[in-house]
């Protein structure tokens, strides 16, 4: 059975009294244990609702014309995809807390929302992908954009902070996320909106069948999808949402963490011509409620 054929079913993976349960969403406000129990998920502490470790975090760069649009002022970023990493300790759940280490300036949020691996999957055709899916979940890939300078080929201190990789609540099938809207909050307020289907320049589809074609993909393993224009900066005190229409709503709070005890060692965080290009964007190509509600969202 294919991913996108209903009912709606959406599985979570919780802490009850200490231990790790998954369970299946009845309604808004219950969640059937495996066990039998029903609980209110609203109380409870949320895990990331995949295999841990997934073996790989993927994570597609630009994919959506808006993005691209407002990075590069052409609707599609390169002529095929291209992807970087984020390792399983970025992993966060929904609810979780996000640390901006002192001395970052620049942790930009990026909603998106990714496809879980559902079985071994190499060599396939791109119609072929959605019968290797376990289903779809929403995802914030947070970035510190402070390390662009030094990291812009790997990425691998911007996107792979410890926690900077916030999905969930849980993990819905029976929904087709090509027909559906993706949404980010910045402390309530719209700050980034887009037509799945409409934007997109490589379907899930497409980027599971492109890596598949040399790597091996494993149950559990996460293919995120990029975002979508105005990506920004956050601080200490934000919440940051990204919902996927009938897929769910994801939830992070940022929190101020100390600075790293290794004092000059390695390179520093910057502030520099292109890790403000990155981290400030260009509004002039955005949308103007966004811009105003991303203003008015700022604490203090």
């Amino acid at each position: 059975m294919s991913v996108l054929d209903g009912p709606r079913i959406e599985r979570r993976r919780v802490i009850v009294e200490g231990t790790a349960y998954w369970g299946t969403m009845e309604d808004a406000t219950t969640l059937l244990l495996d066990d039998g129990r029903r609980v209110d998920p609203t109380e409870l502490v949320h895990l990331p609702p995949c295999a841990i470790p997934p073996s790989k975090i993927i994570a597609v760069h630009i994919s959506y014309s808006s993005r691209s649009i407002e990075t590069r002022n052409k609707p599609a970023p390169t002529e095929t995809p291209t992807y970087f990493t984020k390792p399983f300790t970025s992993l966060n759940g929904h609810n979780g807390q996000l640390i901006k280490p002192e001395g970052i300036k620049y942790l930009n949020y990026e909603g998106e929302y990714a496809a879980v691996i559902g079985k071994v999957t190499r060599n396939i055709l791109p119609e072929e992908a959605w019968d290797c899916i376990a289903g779809f979940v929403p995802l914030l890939d947070m970035g510190a954009q402070d390390f662009r300078d030094t990291d812009q080929g790997s990425m691998l201190r911007v996107k792979g902070m410890d926690g900077f990789c916030p999905i969930g609540p849980g993990i819905v099938t029976g929904v087709d996320p090509r027909k559906e809207t993706l949404r980010t909050y910045r402390n309530g307020l719209l700050v980034q909106e887009a037509d799945i289907g409409e934007e997109t320049i490589w379907g899930v589809d497409y980027l599971i069948a492109d890596l598949a074609r040399y790597i091996t993909l494993l149950p559990g393993d996460i293919i995120s999808t990029g975002t979508p224009a105005h990506s920004r900066s956050i601080d200490p005190g934000d919440t940051i949402e990204v919902e996927i229409s009938n897929i769910g709503r994801l939830k992070s709070t940022v929190s101020a963490g100390p600075a790293p005890r290794a004092i000059g060692i390695g390179h520093p965080p910057m502030d520099t011509p292109e890790v403000r290009r990155v981290a400030l964007g260009f509004d002039e190509r955005v949308r103007e409620d966004l811009k105003a509600n991303y203003r008015a969202a700022a604490k203090g």
